[in-house]
């Protein structure tokens, strides 16, 4: 019996070639002004790229802007003040947070939220170190409630 196999394989699967498509039918700068128009709609880099997928048939921004849809935002000054994956982590704390102040004694969740709130210490000790982050930018789970409100 092969363990290794029992759970699957299913994954999607990047286009193989790295330059644009022939049968692509916007220009660059059509896709530009799609990001940014995504973005001002209140969509998170990931989400846009979905959207270009889905509905406008981009398969993937980079090999056609020889950027990605991040650099974009960056560069019209639309990106999120905090990366993308750290935000989401801190939602899941703020909700994991809420759900042990109405059930307290589900230490399953507590211990969750232990490993939660360390992967988003060892994220955020990343992202200082690579510049994204300023240095003195600091997890707290009260002004992190704020935050994801917002």
């Amino acid at each position: 019996m092969n363990k290794r196999r029992e759970k699957g394989q299913s994954h999607s699967t990047r286009p193989p070639h790295p330059q644009p498509p022939q049968w692509l039918v916007f220009t660059p700068e059509e896709i530009e002004l799609l990001i940014a128009e995504l973005a001002k709609k209140g969509y998170g880099p990931s989400m846009i790229g979905i959207i270009l997928r889905d509905q406008y048939g981009i398969p993937l921004v980079k090999p056609i802007l020889g950027k990605g849809v991040s650099e974009v935002l960056r560069e019209k000054g639309l990106h999120p003040p905090l990366p993308e994956d750290l935000l989401m982590l801190i939602r899941k704390a703020v909700n994991l947070r809420r759900h042990l102040d109405e059930h307290p004694k589900d230490y399953h969740a507590k211990k969750g939220l232990i490993d939660l709130e360390s992967k988003i210490r060892r994220l955020v000790k990343y992202y200082k170190r690579r510049g994204v982050l300023p240095p003195d930018w600091k997890y707290d789970p009260e002004a992190a409630k704020l935050l994801v409100s917002t």
